[in-house]
């Protein structure tokens, strides 16, 4: 992808040129970012991928805190409740869904995605709920139990002893809620976006889908052979990547011990 994003034409089409291009053609990338509208749209996604997730975190957090450190009456049915839900195709519940938030006025906003994340059904909000369940299972009970001691509530022992403790879960979720959200372009499209296309709402994803529309009307170009230009595609599908890519790179090292200590391996 990066090889042929930086290929001019006549590197496109030498049959001799397979993975180094003759020069570096940046070109690519500017029709590109030009075509998607790069910064609006990378705002945009950043806002419909980090709110939600924030939410995500919090409320899945609390719940996985709540079933593994508290015994109450339902708690085995509310559980299998819990991964029923996830096991059950998302195309099952996506029209009933559609037709619910249409009658709420949420569609085409981005309530379609927070209010779901505040309730605790956001995108993939089950396994992450399993996460943090089964992380708190380990944390020692002798903990809660001191900290009772001392005279702490149930909320200042969540607060004060379990969100410290649950960092490397935090971290774990935190990155997976937020590239699925990221990469989510269906849901997006149908609840966020909405059919109208007149919604201020997309994202990166959405616009490489729709890329080669934008491409022909924002960048300009004249030939026909130009406008298919197989380096641009892969130059706005880098682009898309990109914020990901780097996010992985700064956070690398404590996404690799947040699985390892929040056991999301099933271990």
């Amino acid at each position: 992808m990066i090889s042929t994003s930086l290929m001019s034409m006549e590197d496109l089409l030498d049959t001799s040129v397979k993975w180094i291009p003759g020069s570096f053609y940046l070109q690519n990338y500017k029709d590109a970012a030009k075509a998607m509208d790069f910064w609006t749209t990378f705002s945009k996604s950043i806002v419909i991928s980090g709110i939600p997730t924030l939410i995500n975190v919090v409320v899945c957090m609390m719940v996985g805190y709540g079933f593994a450190k508290y015994n109450f009456k339902g708690k085995k049915i509310m559980m299998a409740v819990l991964i029923f839900s996830y096991i059950l195709p998302s195309q099952i519940t996506m029209i009933p869904t559609y037709v619910l938030y249409n009658k709420m006025g949420i569609v085409g906003k981005l309530w379609a995605f927070i209010l779901p994340a505040i309730f605790g059904h956001g995108l993939n909000a089950p396994i992450f709920i399993l996460i943090f369940y089964q992380f708190f299972k380990q944390v020692p009970k002798v903990l809660m139990e001191a900290a009772a001691i001392d005279g702490a509530g149930h909320i200042k022992t969540f607060f004060r002893i379990a969100v410290p403790s649950a960092v490397p879960a935090i971290i774990t979720v935190l990155l997976f809620s937020f590239v699925w959200y990221w990469n989510e372009a269906y849901l997006t499209s149908l609840y966020v976006q909405g059919l109208s296309s007149n919604s201020i709402w997309t994202n990166l994803v959405i616009a490489v889908k729709d890329f080669d529309a934008s491409f022909n009307t924002k960048a300009s170009v004249g030939d026909t052979a130009t406008s298919l230009n197989e380096s641009v595609r892969m130059a706005a599908t880098a682009l898309s990547i990109l914020p990901l890519f780097v996010m992985y790179l700064i956070l690398q090292r404590q996404f690799v011990e947040s699985i390892d200590r929040s056991g999301i391996t099933g271990e």
